[in-house]
């Protein structure tokens, strides 16, 4: 989305930032962060390496001050526009107050017409956030709980800004603060855009695009609409327009893997300001009714039935100032890339720039959009359901056309929380009311600003006004199934749910070896040392890893390995709960992990690691993503179901092929099975308990009529009951252009095979099964086409089995 008026002065650029009453001088590039400005400028030390994080959070307890000199060509009055301001600031201009901010989520205004040609000087003083919080905090009726096992920094839940700044389990805890989007004077005579509302009705290959625009001092004025080869012109009366377009034979827009992401470009102009919006045509709907197993929860596009495979989105960098365009498409390609066709925006986080959604249409990547609540209690005061009205109908307004938008979620984890303090255990009607003030603020700002939005109440749910437990009732409405990972429960515990729509699970990784150079030293190489531990947020995460790595695997010897089955872990563990819970559609209609990426360096629950690279979780789901899909799942009386799973939208056969295979690779045929498949997971065929013999594992693969050839391996027992014999991998490597090709041979079975590099870059596969006689050829991209890598190979024996 954008929409302008002409831009009399552009504050972008080099300002100066001081710690307020002297000290620190810096270069502060705008839009960017204050932390970010520091690091860069040699002021303070990397805020990502080793322990720094902690001799740094005095920066967001001072406030500081950054000014700029600007010049107006003319008397021409104007506006002053502040994106991205966060959050308690004071603007000024040649020494006079021109507005207070206290929301980073909003767009702030200040009329500035008073202003002569010339020179002026802008000045923002960022006030201490946490200084600010805290003071809200004693101001309240009565107190609000957050979530201090995630926030070390405290009462982040006062303010209207990302609530991971105040930390997480995942997350460095600085609480930064900056101007992060536009930042200028545009001319006020002009008239101002302020909003646009599009609505689609759809009726049997014809699609009527309504667009209405809400205009400030534009009455009378000509405006002209274009789409779809259409041009509407009007005049503005009563502060608005409308303009109808008929569109025959309509380009729909379909969520990826399921057809073209067609898009159609709206623009408007009217006066001196113009707009543009980026619209695909297609309905939406969320099924919930009653069947035999509660209440289903299902996404429907264009009106077929659609699975949801995706993860759950963090902010892309924990620095706002370090995040750009590229970096979050490349982040979103590889979403799209493991086959995903959602994902979550989390409500702890931001809500994303107007070219985040933009990639995610032309992706084909849905958005489950939460608003920005998370893990805490709030506010119910009027002032601060005031400020939240203003946001969510800025949001609102600003993403409601976008075709990726799916579903609006009031909160995350906000009923949960209700029962997570003594405060609100002890008064639960108390908070309990206030909570649905909020919520029904949220609610009702979105309807009448988007009419026809999907809304959800909150994360997980079962239901409107429902305020059960939605992390144990797999019966209705989205769940969060932690059990797993919090309580140390085995992978099969997965298989013990049944969930409608499971919008959070997860399991913890460490870093690949890329991503922890750029926060320890090898001296530090070590999960016990003080370097690594402050890395690994999440309380008892790394005891966690290293017990659930005692009951599957034999113990790695040295810190590569260890943090390679690490991620190996990961991905079974994930694998375990897609693949189950997929194998019940249509009873479950999507899963979204925990999740895509990382903010920083850090050991987390991420399948993509911080900087983009692919963790093995990535490479894994691209294959229990592929939306054709044969799996193992293993029954209470020993048997194993291969099932089969079609995520398109027509019929599929779908035949397969499983063996008793050896550790030194040698096989035996099980048998065959075939079935043609719809919307529901179907037997293709059944393992009877006993076929598979002490050593043999379950490998199988399976040929679709849509072109799907593709194969798997299911162990029946931990790994670590396996003598896994050395399969002596080989790796011939050659150069194709800016690409290596890495051709792998074994001389037996080789299960995870992965090849890695010391420099970032981009693998077309890895953690591959191969066994003797055959042969697979990885591709690596790097980022930097100069680099010369050295390339390592491992796999389970090598990790597990090889003794230095």
């Amino acid at each position: 989305m954008t929409a302008s008026r002409p831009v009399l002065a552009d504050l972008g650029g080099d300002w100066v930032l001081e710690e307020a009453g002297g000290g620190i001088s810096a270069p502060f590039p705008v839009p960017g962060d204050a932390i970010s400005a520091l690091a860069d400028a040699g002021e303070v030390p990397d805020p990502y390496w080793g322990r720094n994080e902690y001799d740094l959070r005095w920066i967001a307890e001072t406030d500081w001050v950054a000014r700029r000199n600007f010049t107006l060509d003319d008397d021409t009055p104007g506006e002053l526009v502040l994106d991205g301001l966060d959050t308690l600031a004071t603007v000024s201009i040649d020494g006079e107050e021109i507005l207070t901010a206290d929301n980073a989520f909003r767009t702030w205004r200040a009329d500035v017409s008073h202003l002569d040609a010339g020179e002026h000087e802008i000045e923002i003083t960022f006030h201490s956030n946490v200084a600010g919080a805290a003071a809200l905090q004693k101001r309240q009726p009565f107190f609000l709980p957050y979530s201090s096992n995630n926030s070390p920094i405290p009462h982040g839940n006062m303010l209207r800004k990302v609530q991971c700044d105040f930390g997480w389990d995942w997350n460095i805890a600085l609480a930064p603060f900056g101007l992060y989007g536009r930042a200028e004077i545009v001319d006020a005579t002009c008239p101002a855009i302020e909003r646009i509302e599009v609505a689609q009705e759809h009726d049997d290959g014809r699609v009527t695009l309504t667009v209405t625009a809400y205009i400030s001092g534009g009455e009378g004025e000509n405006c002209l609409f274009t789409c779809a080869g259409q041009e509407l012109e009007g005049i503005v009366e009563g502060g608005g327009i409308t303009a109808v377009f008929e569109i025959e034979d309509p380009q729909l827009w379909w969520p990826a893997g399921l057809g073209e992401q067609n898009l159609y470009e709206l623009g408007l102009t009217c006066g001196g300001a113009w707009a543009s919006r980026q619209i695909g045509l297609r309905t939406i709907e969320l099924v919930t009714e009653e069947d035999e197993g509660g209440t289903s929860f299902q996404l429907h596009v264009n009106g077929a039935p659609v699975f949801a495979r995706g993860a759950n989105w963090i902010p892309a960098d924990a620095l706002p100032g370090r995040i750009s365009e590229d970096a979050t498409r490349d982040l979103l390609q590889s979403a799209v890339d493991a086959n995903m066709n959602m994902i979550r925006v989390w409500g702890g986080g931001r809500y994303e720039p107007d070219s985040f959604y933009d990639t995610c249409d032309e992706l084909g990547l849905m958005v489950w959009q939460d608003f920005m609540f998370a893990c805490n209690l709030y506010p119910s005061t009027p002032e601060f359901l005031s400020n939240v009205d203003t946001e969510v109908r800025e949001q609102a307004a600003r993403l409601h056309h976008h075709a990726c938008i799916a579903l609006w979620c009031g909160d995350n984890e906000l009923i949960g929380a209700l029962n997570w303090f003594p405060e609100s255990r002890d008064n639960r009607d108390r908070y309990l009311v206030s909570y649905d003030r909020l919520n029904r603020t949220i609610e009702a700002a979105l309807s009448e600003t988007a009419p026809g939005a999907i809304w959800w109440p909150s994360s997980p749910s079962p239901g409107p006004m429902n305020f059960g437990d939605a992390w144990h009732d797999d019966s209705a409405g989205d769940m969060h199934f932690w059990s797993v990972w919090h309580e140390g429960r085995d992978f099969d515990h997965y298989r013990d749910v049944s969930p409608r729509f499971c919008s959070e699970f997860g399991f913890q990784s460490y870093p690949s070896l890329n991503a922890i150079r750029r926060f320890a030293g090898e001296e530090d190489w070590n999960i016990a040392s003080p370097v690594f531990e402050s890395h690994q947020k999440n309380a008892g995460g790394n005891a966690r890893i290293a017990e659930t790595m005692f009951r599957y695997f034999r113990w790695p010897e040295r810190f590569e390995d260890f943090v390679w089955l690490s991620q190996i872990q990961q991905g079974l563990a994930i694998k375990t709960a897609v693949t189950h819970w997929r194998s019940l559609k249509p009873h479950c209609m999507g899963t979204l992990y925990w999740q895509l990426n990382d903010t920083w360096p850090v050991c987390s629950w991420s399948s993509l690691d911080h900087g983009g690279d692919w963790k093995m979780l990535h490479h894994l789901a691209k294959g229990f993503y592929a939306p054709v899909l044969a799996t193992a799942v293993p029954r209470a009386d020993g048997s194993v179901d291969i099932m089969g799973i079609n995520d398109l939208l027509e019929d599929v056969e779908l035949s397969v092929t499983a063996y008793a295979t050896a550790m030194d690779g040698s096989t035996r045929d099980l048998g065959e099975g075939s079935a043609v498949l719809g919307l529901e997971a179907e037997v293709l065929m059944t393992i009877p308990e006993g076929e598979l013999e002490e050593g043999e594992v379950l490998t199988f693969g399976w040929e679709g009529s849509d072109g799907t050839h593709a194969g798997d391996i299911f162990a029946p027992r931990p790994w670590k009951a396996y003598d896994l014999p050395d399969s002596a991998p080989k790796a011939e490597i050659t150069r194709e252009g800016g690409d290596w090709l890495v051709a792998l041979t074994v001389e037996t079975m080789s299960f995870f095979l992965t090849a890695e590099t010391d420099v970032p870059g981009r693998w077309s596969g890895n953690a591959v099964h191969l066994g003797p006689g055959a042969s697979t050829t990885l591709r690596f991209t790097p980022a930097d086409p100069s680099a010369e890598p050295n390339f390592t190979l491992r796999d389970l024996y090598s990790a597990t089995m090889k003794r230095t």
